[in-house]
């Protein structure tokens, strides 16, 4: 049985997500801090599966997906136990949009590093986070290969089960490493974020 996905966030990322989970046969909740009454039209679109409720409820479930503006992490810390639950880090640490796009001083950290310390205990993946939501939403499919979305974290079963999520939506995992150093590389103005990259069959045969 697939596991049921939580998302703390109902922005253009997590509903692109939920979507794209629901079609590979998962159940999600989608949450925000206005209440589950402000999703009714985005669950009856999205039908059998999805469900809305507050951020504790979307923390109960079993995987859970943090997409939030960076300035609401301080909420995470009173949600839930988060000890040993696998959450994936779908955050980036902007703290002002276009056409500045600025990002938080973190002091050489990377940003995964930050989101930790508010969900103390967590089996953190950084993840989800690099694609535009308009790329994410196309077809994972492209040209002959899969639409490459990259991992990184220090826990290899949470990585693990992380990488099962992406290949089954259809796209190509790649797993670069630590929280420390690999999630540098995908978060916001590292290397390869926002890079659409395709991982051909040929490679990958």
């Amino acid at each position: 049985m697939k596991r049921k996905i939580g998302f703390i966030g109902a922005g253009n990322l997590a509903k692109t997500l939920s979507r794209k989970f629901l079609e590979a046969g998962y159940e999600v909740i989608l949450s925000n801090t206005r209440g589950a009454a402000s999703l009714a039209d985005v669950i009856a679109d999205f039908g059998k599966g999805a469900s809305a409720g507050t951020p504790e409820d979307a923390a109960k479930a079993e995987i859970v997906i943090v997409a939030i503006p960076w300035n609401q992490l301080t909420a995470l810390p009173k949600l839930t136990d988060w000890k040993n639950k696998i959450v994936i880090d779908a955050t980036n640490h902007f703290i002002s949009y276009a056409p500045e796009f600025k990002t938080a001083d973190l002091g050489g950290k990377a940003s995964s590093e930050v989101v930790a310390t508010f969900i103390p205990g967590a089996r953190l993946v950084k993840a989800f986070n690099t694609l535009y939501f308009k790329i994410l939403g196309a077809e994972p499919s492209f040209n002959g290969g899969k639409r490459v979305l990259f991992l990184s974290g220090d826990d290899p079963e949470a990585k693990k089960v992380v990488s099962e999520l992406i290949d089954s939506l259809g796209y190509a995992p790649i797993d670069i490493g630590s929280l420390a150093e690999g999630s540098k590389t995908h978060q916001a103005n590292g290397p390869l974020a926002g890079r659409d990259l395709i991982l051909l069959d040929t490679v990958l045969a």
